[in-house]
């Protein structure tokens, strides 16, 4: 068995071609919907990321407002700044990058943010209404990893998943959404004694750890779905050192997965995807 890649390169233009469409209904009627992104600091990753997002929006129509500081911004100023983001019509979600300077508390600028705007989902109330099945905005990369799963065809009822990680951002709600899907769910994480007696039995394995390797070939039930989040890089003397690679020995597992994301361009294109759909929602809701 050779396993079909999930491309979330493929599915993310398909996405983004309806969000386009969307995107001029709501601008034909002055509902342009706005994005925008906080950047504190000179992380080079964290600039790379917003410069992709700026541009997703560009490509899609959604208005996007960069913001810069510097790494000394006092987080009162940058809490004042959402709450004047907050209240701006123009704006329908607010991303603040992370991580921030030292001095700044993420929870207290996640918070800060209206929960009507809060597109990255990571606000107490949005972990509250996924966790009691209500209306809101889900975090982009489980989120994502969902329409993937979707892609496949692959109905989720009563099929074993297992999730490893324990992130409020990925793992946590990844699992509450395969929940909502109907699946059985096991999360598994670093203090998981013996971590392939799980995800041999899982029909859906969604690896999300940051561990090259994590999941080998051994450890997988043959025809199991597979879903990488992991992003890392090969070590240096190794073969192919620097090269960007996931959670999951790629190589050694797509010969018995039926399906399986590679990385890059699997879950990575769909994050931002299911921002600018968070926020193309947000546009929507106001409109409505």
């Amino acid at each position: 068995m050779t396993a079909q890649l999930i491309s979330g390169t493929h599915l993310s233009q398909q996405i983004r071609r309806d969000l386009s469409q969307r995107v001029a209904a709501l601008t034909a009627r002055g509902r342009q919907p706005g994005l925008a992104v906080i950047l504190v600091g000179d992380d080079p990753a964290s600039a790379v990321y917003v410069r992709n997002k700026v541009k997703a929006c560009a490509d899609t129509g959604v208005l996007s407002v960069l913001e810069q500081y510097p790494a000394s911004l006092p987080e009162a100023e940058l809490l004042a700044r959402i709450q004047a983001l907050n209240a701006d019509p123009r704006i329908h979600g607010i991303l603040v990058q992370m991580p921030l300077p030292k001095h700044i508390q993420p929870q207290r600028v996640i918070e800060a943010i209206s929960v009507a705007k809060d597109v990255d989902g990571y606000s107490v109330q949005s972990a509250g209404d996924l966790m009691a099945g209500l209306p809101g905005f889900r975090p982009c990369t489980p989120y994502g990893c969902m329409k993937l799963i979707e892609s496949t065809g692959v109905s989720l009822k009563g099929k074993h998943a297992v999730v490893i990680g324990r992130s409020n951002t990925v793992g946590k709600p990844m699992a509450l959404l395969l929940l909502q899907a109907n699946a059985t769910v096991t999360i598994c994480h670093s203090a998981t004694p013996d971590l392939g007696l799980f995800t041999r039995q899982a029909d859906l394995v969604v690896a999300a750890v940051g561990r090259r390797n994590t999941l080998t070939a051994d450890m997988v039930k043959p025809g199991a779905i597979v879903i990488d989040v992991g992003m890392n890089r090969v070590p240096e003397g190794e073969p192919d050192a620097g090269k960007l690679c996931g959670d999951v020995d790629f190589d050694g597992v797509a010969g018995l997965a039926s399906w399986i994301t590679p990385v890059p361009g699997g879950v990575g294109p769909m994050t931002i995807t299911m921002l600018l759909s968070n926020t193309v929602e947000s546009a929507e809701r106001v409109a409505t």
